[in-house]
């Protein structure tokens, strides 16, 4: 393993298989059609389920964070979710976030959010306000975007259904390293969690 700076920006996501990727990257070809350029794409490669974002850490808390995961993966088996409708922060009416929206087993989705969120919280990172809304960003309204232009798009999106459902088994957690460049966000996995077996590997 590479030798790791002082501070790492770090969060913990669910990461997505490469036929969900496919499925979103396809998704995006169809809405870039219309070659709106006040949307910022997110690559799909780049696009994971964040249970939480830790921010900058010391490199040295790696470890410590690992076994927080692991603590907190222990008793949640393996779940199945689905990807499937579109949506918008704060509303389709005045976009500024589109996001494809997660049903499937929720309940031990969010269980799972909330046991990550407290095993973290004797680290010192502190416990989430707001309720935790899953979903997966794929585009954001540069702020220069007008109001008919929102408008314009809130038509597009609602026109717009995915084909088929994307299905994602969750089998493990990952503890995520981003690096941000000036040609985007760069992702590295700093380690991975089994659910109900909680070893890292």
């Amino acid at each position: 393993m590479q030798q790791l700076p002082e501070q790492i920006r770090s969060f913990v996501a669910i990461e997505l298989p490469s036929e969900v990727k496919a499925g979103l990257a396809s998704l995006r070809r169809e809405l870039e059609r219309h070659e709106h350029t006040f949307i910022k794409w997110v690559d799909p490669d780049a696009i994971h389920l964040t249970l939480k974002f830790l921010g900058n850490i010391p490199s040295k808390q790696v470890t410590k964070i690992t076994k927080a995961i692991e603590e907190a993966a222990q008793g949640i088996s393996p779940f199945h979710l689905e990807i499937s409708q579109l949506g918008a922060f704060p509303n389709l009416k005045q976009p500024r976030v589109l996001w494809v929206g997660i049903g499937g087993e929720l309940d031990k989705l969010l269980s799972l959010q909330r046991r990550v969120d407290s095993a973290l919280s004797p680290l010192g990172f502190a416990k989430e306000e707001r309720a935790f809304a899953p979903h997966l960003t794929i585009a954001r309204l540069r702020e220069t975007t007008s109001p008919i232009e929102r408008k314009n798009f809130s038509e597009l999106v609602m026109s717009t259904s995915p084909e088929i459902k994307y299905y994602l088994d969750v089998k493990d957690v990952s503890f995520m390293r981003s690096q941000l460049t000036p040609g985007g966000a760069i992702y590295t996995r700093l380690s991975i969690v089994e659910l109900a077996f909680g070893q890292n590997q």
